[in-house]
């Protein structure tokens, strides 16, 4: 597959997406863009883990709110938060919005797209390069 030229290219997000079948479409999708993808990984464990190994080497995050078996991604947004790492919620999570913690990030609301998901990570790596992230 040819890199891509644009504002995501070169750009490492982390993908945390516990349905494999969407992960793997999402990761389609970031690669096509030019991103390097690290992940996708399933659950709070493994992203956490990864965020460790990749510090400082992240510039955005893709998170699924719910993750299966009762996890949510909030300790995941939490250290991106510690960090400075911008992100975004891919969720259909509605119960997102009752958590104030997190009400201003932006949330793409599942089924998500791939115009709407590059487009979201483009402006967040806008606002982060405009000292906002």
């Amino acid at each position: 597959m040819p890199f891509a030229a644009g504002p995501l290219a070169g750009c490492r997000v982390l993908l945390v997406e516990d349905e494999y079948i969407i992960a793997d479409e999402m990761d389609g999708w970031l690669r096509q863009a030019g991103v390097l993808v690290l992940g996708p990984v399933p659950d709070v464990e493994e992203a956490l883990d990864l965020i460790e190994r990749e510090a400082g080497a992240l510039d955005l995050a893709v998170l699924d709110a719910n993750l299966g078996e009762g996890q949510t991604a909030y300790p995941i947004a939490d250290r991106l938060d510690e960090l400075g790492v911008p992100y975004l919620f891919a969720t259909g999570d509605v119960r997102l919005v009752d958590e104030p913690n997190y009400q201003c990030r932006t949330r793409l609301e599942k089924p998500v797209t791939q115009r709407g998901l590059l487009r979201a990570l483009e402006a967040l790596l806008a606002s982060r390069s405009g000292g906002e992230g």
